[in-house]
Parts: structure tokens; sequence; C-alpha cells
């Protein structure tokens, strides 16, 4: 069995992937995110092509405004992206239960 493995960063996929969903043109999430209104739609199409990558603190704000947790944008599978936003769903007493801590 071959593993294939990608170099390609999750990010741009990720990215794309939660501003459909939140229903968001690429200029709105960019406002919104604190982005200029004249350059956020250039850079939120470069951020979504993989040209550019944002910073961890812009990934940030683009979360918040997303609804998703900063992890999800580095997960490298849909399985494991999907599970980061359920765990976050969860109420913070139930979080706990999954503590690698313990």
């Amino acid at each position: 069995m071959q593993i294939k493995e990608s170099h390609a960063s999750p990010v741009p996929k990720r990215l794309k992937d939660a501003r459909q969903a939140k229903g968001l043109s690429q200029k709105e999430l960019g406002i919104a995110a604190g982005i200029d209104e004249f350059s956020a739609s250039p850079r939120m199409n470069q951020y979504e092509r993989g040209k550019h990558t944002p910073d961890f603190s812009m990934l940030k704000k683009l979360a918040k405004v997303l609804g998703v947790p900063t992890a999800y944008f580095y997960a490298d599978d849909d399985w494991l992206a999907s599970a980061i936003c359920a765990l976050n769903k969860l109420p913070e007493d139930e979080k706990k239960n999954f503590s690698a801590t313990d």
C-alpha cells in the first residue's frame, strides 16, 4: 500500500470551504476580518488560491468570522477538519473529557 504524501497546505481549501459554507463573498469575509475594503477581495482570492498564506493572527480573525476553530485550517484531511469543528461545538464541561493531560 502506497502512502500518498502531499506537501500542499490545507489552508486554501479549508478557507474556501468555510467561507462558502458561511455564504460570504471573498470581499465580505476580508472586510469582516479587518482587511481594507479595496484589497479584501484580491487578498482573499490569493489566500484561497494558495498564492499567499495568511499569518496566524489573520487566520485567527478569519476563524472568528467564519465560526470555526483556528486549528480547522491546518487539518490535513476532511475527517480531522470535521472532528475539530465538532469538538469545538461541545459545551466546555464536555470538552474536558477529551483532555490529553489526564
